[in-house]
């Protein structure tokens, strides 16, 4: 078998595990009313769910980074999927809020190993110019994940109940193992010589140029995803479960379809993937604008305008990676991943905390308490704005202007 097949299917492998490492992530998104009630927490307790899954997600990346530089992306992608299976297991027994937080605190564990190592696996199998359309491609394959963890999941809680339904989450994650030990290999073609330098990426302008990128948007996308969108839908725009499902599921297909084209835009005008970024949060923020002033519940074909917006969230904030590949030489690429994948998670964690925590002063789940809650979006899009452009700026005056906007 040739390398460029091997490559291909140590990578297909790896997607396949990132997959079924968002169906984790995001099982919690469409149970928070069922979490709630089994758990007996209110809006706060489940903001503490998520946002704790999303810390130890955020902690893990720059020590991730670091391991995976040094040890190879096998073993890491192993020990994070079995860490969530166990999650999920916990998850699946548990009664109560504190097992339910050590089962998403597994999750988050496992989930932080997984998208670094197959992003490594990229720029270790593939030539530099097709590494923005595959860093899309692998995350518009591992939005499959978040498919099955929409509409499917909410059948199978409606259908076979709480446990089963996270015991068979937890099968799916013994499979993801096996399927790793048994195909990914090793064996790659240039293994760095020298330690990775983590306060060298950091040093990068270019790094924090791609953490406050996909600080900047991801999180509206995430915190909606993760948790908030569907209570909002439900319980605050009067939608069925069902039609919640489906628009959920929209946004992410969506995802898929926006992907590969700011993939391409991406490698083909590189001099512009800030003004990029800036679409994104500019058209998000003023679509969640329109939906949070218009009188009354919000028209369904204005929510529906609103998860095809959001479907840029994700794509856009994978440029984050871009700039994190074109500013830090192979040796710490995983370090300069790790910093920001973690700083875009940071992100939609305060803001799924936020959320929570106004829903609770609020006292209720009414739609006026959400209209108060999704407004802390705003000042997170402001400061990751004005973040991008400081560090856009600085970049600019430390390499020639062709290879960094």
């Amino acid at each position: 078998m040739s390398p460029q097949a091997k490559a291909v299917i140590f990578w297909a492998t790896g997607v396949l595990a990132y997959v079924v490492a968002v169906f984790h992530r995001q099982s919690l998104g469409v149970a928070g009313i069922e979490a709630a009630a089994r758990l007996d927490v209110g809006a706060a307790g489940l903001s503490t769910l998520a946002m704790l899954q999303l810390l130890v997600y955020a902690i893990m990346q720059v020590p991730v980074g670091v391991l995976v530089d040094r040890l190879g992306s096998k073993w890491m992608l192993v020990i994070g999927a079995a860490v969530m299976a166990g999650g999920e297991l916990v998850f699946a027994l548990a009664d109560g809020l504190v097992p339910g937080i050590a089962g998403r605190a597994l999750i988050g564990c496992g989930d932080a190993m997984t998208f670094i190592s197959v992003i490594r696996l990229v720029n270790i199998h593939f030539p530099a110019h097709r590494n923005p359309l595959m860093v899309q491609l692998t995350g518009l394959i591992g939005q499959l994940g978040a498919i099955a963890s929409a509409v499917p999941l909410i059948h199978s809680l409606h259908t076979y109940g709480w446990t089963p339904t996270f015991m068979g989450a937890a099968v799916v994650g013994v499979v993801s193992v096996l399927l790793l030990l048994t195909v990914v290999r090793d064996s790659r073609p240039e293994r760095a010589e020298r330690q990775p330098g983590l306060s060298a990426a950091w040093a990068e302008p270019g790094t924090r140029l791609g953490m406050w990128t996909h600080a900047a948007t991801q999180s509206s996308a995430a915190a909606f995803l993760m948790l908030w969108g569907y209570p909002f839908l439900v319980q605050g725009q009067g939608l069925t479960p069902a039609t919640a499902g489906v628009l959920l599921s929209t946004l992410t297909l969506c995802g898929m379809a926006c992907g590969p084209l700011l993939g391409y835009l991406a490698g083909r005008f590189p001099l512009h993937r800030s003004r990029l970024v800036f679409t994104v949060i500019g058209t998000s923020a003023g679509t969640w604008t329109a939906v949070l002033l218009w009188p009354g519940r919000a028209p369904l074909w204005l929510l529906v305008l609103l998860v095809v917006v959001l479907a840029a969230n994700g794509p856009g904030s994978l440029i984050g990676f871009d700039y994190a590949r074109t500013f830090n030489p192979a040796a710490r690429i995983g370090a300069a991943i790790g910093i920001v994948n973690g700083g875009g998670f940071i992100a939609s964690m305060t803001l799924i905390a936020l959320i929570g925590v106004i829903l609770d002063l609020r006292g209720q789940a009414t739609l006026d308490d959400f209209r108060w809650a999704f407004a802390a979006q705003y000042p997170l899009w402001a400061l990751g704005a004005a973040q991008v452009l400081r560090y856009r700026g600085r970049t600019r005056r430390l390499v020639p202007v062709r290879q960094h906007r």
